[in-house]
Order: C-alpha cells, then sequence, then structure tokens
C-alpha cells in the first residue's frame, strides 16, 4: 500500500509535466507549428470538433501553416474559428487550403510570451507540489491506522520529496528552454 501511494505521485506528477509540454507547444513563438491549433474547436455540422480532425495541418515554411481540409464545405467553418480564438491570426483560403501566416514577434510581443511560459511553469509547479501534500495526506492516514513503522512513512515522504525536486526542476528546464527559443529573433 505504501508503494502504491509513491508510484501513484510519481504518475500524476509525469502527467502534470506532459500537460504543461502540451500548453508550451500550443504557445505561439514566431514559428509555425500545427501543434499551434491543437486546441482550437470547429463548429462541424453542429458538432465541436477539433481542427486536426478535419484537416491535414502542415508547416510548409517557418513561418507558414497551411490546413487542407478533408470536406471543403469545412472552410469556412475553420476560419470562424480561428478567427474567434486567442492566436490572433488571419486565415486566407483560396477555396481549396487555408493559408495561416505567423508574423514576426515584437520584442514587447516576446516578453509577454515569456510572461505565459513562466505563468504556466508555476501552475505546474504547484500542481506537482498538490500531488505531493496529496501523497503526505496519504501517508499520514496510513500511520494513524498503525499499519507501518514510523521509519517507513518516512523514508516515504522523502522519496516523495526527491520525485517532487525531480518534477519541478524538469519544469524549470522546460521554462527555460521555452524562454530562449520564444527571445531568439
Amino acid at each position: 500500500m505504501i508503494k502504491e501511494v509513491t508510484t501513484a505521485c510519481e504518475n500524476k506528477m509525469k502527467k502534470s509535466v506532459e500537460a504543461f509540454k502540451r500548453e508550451l507547444q500550443s504557445l505561439k513563438a514566431g514559428r509555425a507549428n500545427p501543434s499551434m491549433l491543437d486546441k482550437i474547436m470547429v463548429d462541424y455540422y453542429g458538432t465541436p470538433t477539433h481542427v486536426s480532425q478535419l484537416a491535414t495541418i502542415s508547416a510548409p515554411e517557418p513561418r507558414l501553416l497551411v490546413i487542407q481540409p478533408w470536406d471543403r464545405n469545412a472552410i469556412k467553418d475553420i476560419e470562424k474559428a480561428i478567427l474567434k480564438s486567442d492566436l490572433g491570426l488571419n486565415p486566407t483560403n483560396d477555396g481549396q487550403v487555408i493559408r495561416l501566416m505567423i508574423p514576426e514577434l515584437t520584442e514587447e510581443t516576446r516578453k509577454n510570451l515569456v510572461k505565459v511560459v513562466k505563468k504556466l511553469g508555476e501552475e505546474a509547479k504547484i500542481a506537482i507540489r498538490n500531488v505531493r501534500k496529496d501523497g503526505n495526506d496519504k501517508l499520514k492516514t496510513l500511520k494513524k491506522e498503525g499499519n507501518y513503522s514510523e521509519d517507513e512513512i518516512k523514508r516515504t515522504e522523502d522519496e516523495i520529496q526527491k520525485l517532487t525536486d525531480i518534477y519541478v526542476k524538469e519544469v524549470d528546464k522546460l521554462v527555460e528552454a521555452k524562454e530562449k527559443e520564444i527571445m531568439s529573433v
């Protein structure tokens, strides 16, 4: 039971880091990346649908995304969804494909993006610490039940703290890498 607490904590911490990585991918860093459109939902015949389920998305150039819908009738709906999104991009279409030009980022925009990245990183670290707190609470419950020695509980708390440190460092590294990517012109 006590080992299960550590394993559960580690799995939840991994999931927090993975979610953070997905958030970072969807940020616009001056380069075209198909994952920027992952959050965009299109009203396709009354059903909210991800753009990636309606079209092929490619980045033929560093600052261009091309969206090729499988159903040409969906072009207007996809354009509408992109315009409504917080990406701030203006789609153009030729009746066959939608093109999205990714504008060059200004210094101010880069700095604001770095702030967003740091905020997301802080939220990821909070999620990891919350997992640690939940794990420690479970250990306290096990301790009260009296099934485990004080040494076992303490050792497991230390393991959970080590895991927390590892995953917090990983988030810090990801924030630093994304910051460099954003600030490089």
